[in-house]
């Protein structure tokens, strides 16, 4: 991945030259996403910079990709996995100028406009310039995992960036580009392109998808998003979905692939990272599930001190002041630095999964199948918010790309196309089944069978413990009794949110900022609507998915 910063609807007449060194200024602010080369595309009506980190390609790929005959400027943040598939289909002579993934875009544009954005299976975030028209496109992917901002100045220029933090101070209207959106200067409309039958629950009633092809479905993610030229490695906390995750990339990095479009496996000694407090469940677990896939595993512990010292940068980072994002955001943060020391580019991760199979423990209080496939659905309409904006910003903080194979998109359309029925958790079924059913023998029966357990949960229960006690200290009573009207937008319930709030504050101020995070109470990460499935859930103040009590083993 890397970062993009665009600049669009220049007046006739604009001097680029003062406009240049501002573009690159304000772009420098996400570099971090980027560290090894920048690029920028500069003509009288529009400026695109890229912050590049090389994974694909990386002695060529550099950007923005400009088409042979100069017509085309694209900067991309991103992977597109099926790209050798696409360049293949295609009607028209395009001229790759490089052997970057991500220039196929490009070709697809010339061919099919913007409904060739709804064939991408990837990553991405993007901003695409065409000169002889006159014409820009802005698009981002289906579920929002690179991140996207857009506002404009006081001159009414369009100013595009990956992070919010290029555009906070700058654009006094700033907000998050919809993921599955395609934005056409040409029309100036905003349209949503991953149009799914599976999104109404009426579309998939009944519908079944074997154990065998679920199984086949996701080795086949994992093994589309190991596209890279540069080491890589998983992140295993021992849960179910990193456990998986490393099971699959494990078993391709031990085989030759025979595969016309990509050889033999990249680097063959697979890395496995964790992290916890001393004495966490995740680092014990993590050491199981690494034993028996045979990774070369790293368990690293950090101290509570270290990391209540990393919040203000977390918060920066994340561009988010929820609660649960910055308490699961801080240990991935801090492993993410030393990841990047050992000399890894690029990480597998296990988000998605719990949106898809409805794995947070409030889901066993689902009423019925539809509730269940609708909170579903939801949940991944929110996961640019939450889950992906977190892995995304914290690992790309020091410069490491996370990717996430439960969110391939081929993967997503098979496994969102079962019966919700057949997903659903409690009556002594335990959430995921279908998943874990669908695995049997893939992993040790103590991680296969592991409960869920959210992340900001397994690195030690005396995380969030230590956080609220840090926030009594820090919010007095007096402060938080006037948080309303401190924070108009989005009012912190708790002490804990309230300090939050007052970091994010200092490097995002203004209401446009304050709106890019989602508000309103949540219960192990459930949506709103979710809390009424039980009353007990309106006592609980706190999103931690030791709140709901009757399910989790260490209930608090």
């Amino acid at each position: 991945m890397c970062s993009i910063l665009g600049l669009f609807d220049l007046k006739p007449g604009a001097d680029v030259t003062v406009l240049r060194p501002l573009a690159l200024s304000l772009s420098a602010r996400q570099r971090h996403r980027g560290p090894d080369w920048s690029g920028v595309y500069c003509e009288p009506r529009c400026l695109l910079v890229h912050e590049r980190l090389a994974i694909v390609d990386p002695a060529g790929g550099a950007q923005p990709l400009l088409s042979g005959d100069g017509r085309l400027a694209l900067a991309v943040n991103g992977e597109i996995y099926n790209h050798r598939e696409l360049e293949r289909d295609l009607a028209i002579a395009y001229d790759f100028q490089t052997g970057s993934d991500c220039e196929v875009i490009n070709a697809l544009y010339l061919e099919h406009g913007t409904a060739g954005i709804a064939r991408l299976n990837g990553i991405y975030a993007f901003a695409l310039w065409d000169a002889l028209q006159g014409r820009y496109l802005i698009a981002r992917d289906p579920l929002g995992v690179c991140p996207l901002y857009w506002g404009h100045d006081g001159d009414g220029r369009l100013w595009v960036a990956s992070e919010m933090k290029a555009l906070a101070w700058h654009c006094q209207d700033v907000s998050a580009f919809p993921p599955g959106h395609v934005y056409d200067s040409a029309s100036g409309e905003l349209t949503f392109f991953h149009e799914r039958a599976w999104r109404d629950y009426d579309a998939v009633i009944g519908k079944t998808v074997s154990a065998q092809d679920l199984r086949r479905g996701f080795e086949q993610a994992v093994h589309r998003q190991l596209m890279t030229d540069v080491p890589y490695g998983v992140l295993l906390s021992g849960g179910l979905d990193s456990s998986l995750v490393a099971a699959c990339a494990a078993r391709f990095a031990r085989q030759r692939v025979e595969d016309d479009d990509r050889g033999e496996a990249w680097w063959p000694r697979l890395h496995s990272f964790a992290i916890g407090l001393e004495g966490s469940p995740d680092l014990a677990a993590a050491e199981i599930a690494a034993k028996a896939l045979g990774t070369v595993h790293h368990g690293f512990t950090y101290r509570f001190d270290e990391g209540l010292d990393a919040l203000p940068d977390v918060i920066r980072h994340i561009e988010s002041y929820d609660v649960t994002s910055v308490r699961a955001s801080t240990p991935m943060y801090l492993l993410a630095r030393r990841v990047k020391a050992m000399g890894v580019k690029m990480v597998l991760s296990g988000e998605g999964s719990d949106e898809i199979f409805g794995g947070y423990l409030y889901f066993h209080k689902a009423p019925d199948a539809r509730a269940f496939h609708e909170e579903c659905v939801r949940k991944l309409g929110s996961l640019h918010l939450y889950d992906c904006n977190r892995a995304n910003k914290a690992m790309m903080a020091w410069g490491v790309e996370a990717r996430v194979p439960f969110l391939d998109l081929e993967f997503l359309d098979l496994a969102m196309s079962m019966d919700a029925a057949h997903k659903m958790a409690g009556k002594g079924r335990m959430e995921k089944s279908v998943l874990r059913e669908a695995f049997e023998g893939a992993l040790p029966k103590e991680i296969l069978w592991r409960q869920k357990e959210q992340f900001s949960d397994g690195v030690g229960y005396g995380w969030i413990d230590g956080l609220k006690a840090q926030a009594e200290a820090f919010v007095s009573d007096a402060m938080f009794a006037q948080a309303a009207l401190r924070f108009p937008i989005n009012p912190p319930q708790t002490k804990e949110a309230y300090w939050y709030r007052e970091l994010f504050e200092r490097e995002f101020p203004g209401e446009a900022c304050a709106r890019t995070v989602p508000g309103g109470k949540s219960i192990a990460c459930s949506s709103a609507a979710a809390i009424a499935w039980d009353p007990e859930f309106a006592k609980a103040a706190d999103p931690s998915g030791r709140a709901v009590a009757s399910v989790h083993h260490a209930a608090a």
